[in-house]
């Protein structure tokens, strides 16, 4: 695997898509931070470290309304392996007017775009949310 910040969101999407109640992804601290963002977003329900045939690994609530329908319509990755994208914290793109998250990586730690303009910070763009 090479890019797995990409797997995670993927393993999110199809889950979603398959209207799972949860998912498991392999763990790191970047894709933990990644969740912690998604659930203080609330596009998700939990996000919680098990251990799970001898690895850890994040085990993703995902969230749906009353009637079924997800709170996370869509997950997109700005910057991959070969192609790494940056932006000031003037720069920062806004995700579907406002309405979605961009998600950072900036020396003060993972943000989200919002708390990253707010901060004054910059750094790699991530992913996309919506």
């Amino acid at each position: 695997m090479n890019d797995p910040i990409a797997d995670m969101l993927t393993r999110i999407r199809n889950a979603v898509r398959a209207r799972h109640a949860r998912t498991d992804i392999p763990h790191s601290r970047l894709k933990m931070a990644i969740a912690g963002i998604l659930k203080e977003e609330g596009y998700i329900a939990s996000a919680a470290t098990v251990e799970k045939g001898g690895f850890k690994v994040i085990r993703v609530g995902l969230r749906y309304d009353s009637e079924g329908n997800t709170y996370l319509s869509g997950l997109e990755c700005v910057s991959r392996p070969g192609k790494r994208v940056y932006a000031g914290h003037d720069e920062i793109p806004q995700v579907m007017g406002g309405i979605g998250v961009t998600i950072l990586s900036t020396p003060k730690g993972m943000m989200s775009g919002r708390s990253a303009r707010k901060a004054g910070v910059g750094g790699e763009i991530l992913c996309a949310v919506w």
